[in-house]
């Protein structure tokens, strides 16, 4: 009988690079694994930090606001977005010709409150984060008076004065349109502001809301911040300036001393008077 060939014993080293190779077929599995892990952990941790850090902007620093209507052109137009700086009033008073963006809740308008759903109110947060849309209270006008200010329309040339001082708005006023066609005399109350749209003909503003409290001035406290800059669409991305006929020397002068404390007038006047007194007797001495 002739044997049985031998089976061949199997190799060593054959046996371990295949064991080899199917060890680290499983590392990389499982390197796959966690790098998506890590992946979709960071993504995650990106996402809430971004979000986070939006709130924060939008509570303490800037917001992003649509315009609505017509009311500011052609400064700004419907569907320009724009930033809003909410931190310029802590460091400086609001000056006339500042664009801001104030909440009528309260004062032009009755307050209402938001929606009871929270889902419906976590949306409308998330859409007024991107400035989709905002509170339906919030108006965007410029400051055309602060306090102390006696603000008139008009005078002999039509144009709206301020402390005496005539307002030269073709700049930014829309085209061919006049200062005002609403007469009014009004000396802005104390931590109050006059407030009008740059469109006059269709704004509603100040001069409409005289019979309301605060004769048609808003609060000072309503101001949710300045508009510096336009941002969408592209076409129009530009900055904000205060216009040049807000920097007349005049009306800060004129303000300085409507808005001076009664005891500094009343002493500014006495030494004025002690003055004069003085004056008046050397001059009987000669």
């Amino acid at each position: 009988m002739t044997p049985d060939p031998a089976t061949p014993a199997p190799d060593a080293d054959s046996g371990a690079e295949a064991a080899d190779e199917q060890v680290s077929a499983d590392n990389e599995a499982k390197s796959g694994t966690n790098r998506k892990r890590h992946f979709g952990r960071d993504l995650a941790v990106i996402v809430i930090a971004a979000l986070v850090l939006t709130i924060l902007l939008k509570a303490f620093v800037v917001q992003v606001f649509s315009i609505p209507s017509g009311s500011m052109e052609n400064t700004l137009l419907p569907g320009d977005r724009i930033l809003v700086n909410k931190m310029v009033y802590r460091l400086r008073p609001i000056e006339r010709g500042d664009i801001v963006v104030f909440s009528g809740a309260g004062s032009w308008d009755p307050v209402t409150p938001g929606p009871s759903n929270p889902f419906i109110r976590f949306l409308d947060d998330a859409k007024d984060l991107v400035g989709i849309a905002g509170p339906g209270t919030d108006y965007v006008k410029r400051v055309i008076g602060v306090p102390g200010d006696h603000v008139v329309c008009c005078n002999a040339q039509g144009q709206v004065t301020v402390n005496g001082v005539a307002l030269s708005e073709q700049s930014f006023i829309f085209p061919g349109a006049a200062p005002s066609q609403i007469r009014f005399n009004i000396t802005v109350p104390s931590g109050r502001l006059w407030v009008m749209g740059d469109n006059r003909a269709d704004s509603d503003d100040s001069r409409y809301r005289e019979t309301d409290p605060g004769i048609g001035t808003i609060p000072e406290s309503a101001v949710v911040g300045r508009a510096f800059l336009i941002i969408w669409p592209l076409s129009r991305f530009t900055d904000l300036p205060i216009p040049n006929t807000f920097k007349q020397a005049g009306l800060r002068t004129a303000t300085a001393v409507a808005t001076a404390p009664p005891g500094a007038i009343g002493g500014g006047a006495a030494a004025l008077a002690a003055g004069t007194l003085v004056w008046r007797r050397r001059r009987r001495r000669r």
